[in-house]
């Protein structure tokens, strides 16, 4: 039975013509939306420009959809083995030889496919590597290594280990990044002596020199269009260098892996690996390289900028989201960061559920049967069509300009970075951006969860960010008090101030501040609780209806019982006209400035600088 079936035939004009009545049912007659209109108010802007529709119809002209493991290469590398998708990789980033090779081969035997090694930086030391790889059998799981202020050492340390090895698992790498490197240290970058390590690993089986790693730009508040231009950018001048050092531009561009962030949002990251491999196909194409050579490898890496150090078991949610989305993007490898990243170094427990999240999707969820799920998806396709053309776009300003490096030399790309990272805090702070359990049903009464410290990454060059660390600030200096407590008052009945009194303390929590309820308090039990308490804040919480009948009466026996500071959850005009000295406490208001300052009134101090320990370089 065909699906439409008993159905009137309808197009998108009279989709249109109803969802402007949907829309406009709450606004007056003579401010009433059009068609058009309607379909603007419910299309979202992301912060990169791409615009999101609220509808997608088959387009004027489709573009052929093409085939996966054939330019240029949107549908991904190729068909999948269905007992292994993907390359399931998984990061150690302790100094500790010993104990890195135990965890290693834990995770070898129980899921893992693949190792990353930080090696430098206080991880491990370059030396260190063979003693950590015991037991590891390279024929059977690839290896690959990172470093900051240590990249040749390291990858000249791991090139002797493979080199000595009877046989090799494709797919090691040697992580070499000076691009990557000068970003986050404000050095130089030095390209120069790439060749030699090129041309070793190219004799070996499937091995990649280097490795376009963007989650320094993306910690730095890239979004999703500035990291794949970068990408790009920074490998076609490593690509460039090595043509300058005698290697030819196809064994150049089969040197060269590219590690991402993966987010919660699953659309975009979809979406986002997909306009890579087709801009750097594109590139190929121009640079007349072999079509197979054209195929990016992508190793998809668990954003720590989304990661939580507040109710930070959300984070395997944020996790299996990001895991699932560079899945259907057509990851080649994925790193999945456990839970507990932004405390320090993950624990056994943590690291097992990173395992299962991938081994769940890999196998359970068949997510990864077919080769690009999402292909054909008017969404998916529309959105990869804008993203790969204005990440194409912005690749040629960057090239134009000097490249990558001289956008570092001459501070454009930390600038541009930086007005990226304050408009998406603009987003955190109001809770346009929500982060489940931090900003928004934050988890009262938490304890701080203890982990071993990680190494502080090198400084100097870009900063790195997380989403959560302006709230977790906040919790700081909450703890400082004994108990943080302001009082909740609410008149009238619970079917009036129900509503506005969660909204308080749920906000109230967020900073780790308690309340004191008074429900249904007329102005006397008001001033008698206040009286009681002698506490300096009280947040007014009620309906519009009684905070307009009876909210300047119970303004005034607060103020005169000694509350120096008044909230309104709402909106002041509710009050009457005037200024009644009252801060509102409603949707989109920065909630940092008002809970900072509620915080300062009730004696915690200055605001606390943290550190970022969820770095996973």
């Amino acid at each position: 039975m065909p699906l439409a079936e008993g159905f009137a035939p309808t197009d998108e004009a009279r989709w249109r013509e109803l969802a402007a009545q949907v829309v406009g049912k709450s606004r007056a007659e003579d401010d009433a939306l059009g068609p058009d209109e309607a379909v603007e108010a419910l299309s979202t802007t992301l912060p990169d420009g791409v615009v999101v529709r609220p509808l997608y119809t088959r387009p004027a002209q489709e573009r052929p959809l093409g085939v996966p493991g054939a330019m240029p290469f949107t549908r991904g590398t190729g068909p999948r083995r269905p007992d292994q998708p993907w390359d399931v990789r998984a990061l150690h980033e302790g100094g500790d030889a010993a104990a890195t090779s135990r965890a290693a081969l834990v995770d070898l035997e129980r899921g893992v496919t693949s190792l990353w090694l930080a090696v430098g930086d206080g991880h491990l030391e370059p030396a260190d590597l063979a003693r950590a790889l015991d037991g590891v059998h390279l024929g059977m799981a690839p290896v690959v290594v990172s470093s900051t202020i240590a990249q040749r050492p390291a990858a000249a340390a791991l090139l002797d280990l493979l080199e000595a090895a009877p046989e090799l698992a494709p797919g090691s790498g040697l992580g070499l990044d000076p691009l990557g490197a000068a970003a986050a240290t404000g050095g130089a970058a030095d390209l120069a002596g790439l060749a030699p390590f090129v041309t070793r690993a190219a004799a070996l089986t499937d091995v990649r020199a280097l490795t376009v790693d963007t989650r320094v730009y993306h910690d730095a508040g890239a979004h999703d269009v500035e990291e794949v231009a970068l990408a790009v950018a920074t490998a076609v001048a490593y690509v460039r260098a090595l043509e300058e050092q005698g290697v030819g531009a196809a064994e150049a561009f089969a040197s060269i892996d590219v590690r991402v962030a993966v987010t919660a949002d699953q659309f975009t990251t979809i979406a986002k690996l997909r306009a890579l491999r087709r801009v750097w196909a594109r590139v190929g194409e121009l640079a007349d390289v072999p079509e197979r050579a054209r195929a990016a490898r992508v190793h998809a890496v668990t954003s720590g900028r989304m990661l939580t150090a507040t109710d930070p078991w959300v984070n395997v949610l944020r996790g299996t989201i990001a895991c699932l989305g560079a899945s259907v993007g057509g990851a080649d490898a994925i790193t999945v960061l456990p839970y507990d990243t932004p405390l320090g170094l993950p624990e056994a427990f943590s690291r097992r559920l990173a395992r299962n999240t991938q081994s769940l999707l890999a196998l359970e969820s068949h997510v990864a049967a077919v080769a690009d799920p999402a292909g054909g998806s008017w969404y998916v396709e529309a959105l990869t069509d804008e993203m790969a053309e204005r990440a194409w776009a912005r690749l040629g300003e960057l090239d134009a300009s000097g490249g990558v490096a001289a956008a570092l030399a001459d501070g454009s790309l930390a600038r541009g970075l930086e007005a990226m990272w304050q408009e998406r805090l603009r987003g955190l702070t109001t809770r346009q951006v929500p982060l489940t359990g931090t900003s928004t049903f934050p988890l009262a009464g938490e304890t701080p969860l203890q982990r071993a410290p990680r190494p502080q990454p090198p400084s100097g060059g870009l900063p790195r960010h997380r989403d959560g660390e302006v709230f977790e600030r906040l919790r700081a200096r909450a703890a400082r008090l004994d108990d943080p407590t302001v009082l909740v008052v609410s008149p009238g009945s619970r079917r009036d101030f129900g509503a506005r009194q969660t909204f308080a303390t749920n906000l109230l929590a967020v900073a780790g501040i308690g309340a004191r309820l008074v429900d249904g308090a007329d102005a006397d039990t008001a001033a008698a609780e206040a009286r009681d308490s002698a506490l300096p804040v009280a947040v007014l919480a009620t309906s519009p209806r009684v905070n307009a009948e009876h909210g300047l009466e119970v303004l005034a026996a607060l103020r005169g019982a000694g509350v120096e500071h008044v909230v309104l959850a709402g909106r002041a005009g509710e009050l009457g006209e005037g200024d009644h000295g009252v801060v509102e406490a409603r949707e989109g208001v920065d909630v940092v400035a008002l809970l900072s300052d509620l915080l300062t009134r009730l004696g915690a101090g200055d605001d606390v600088t943290t550190t970022t320990d969820g770095d996973a370089r």
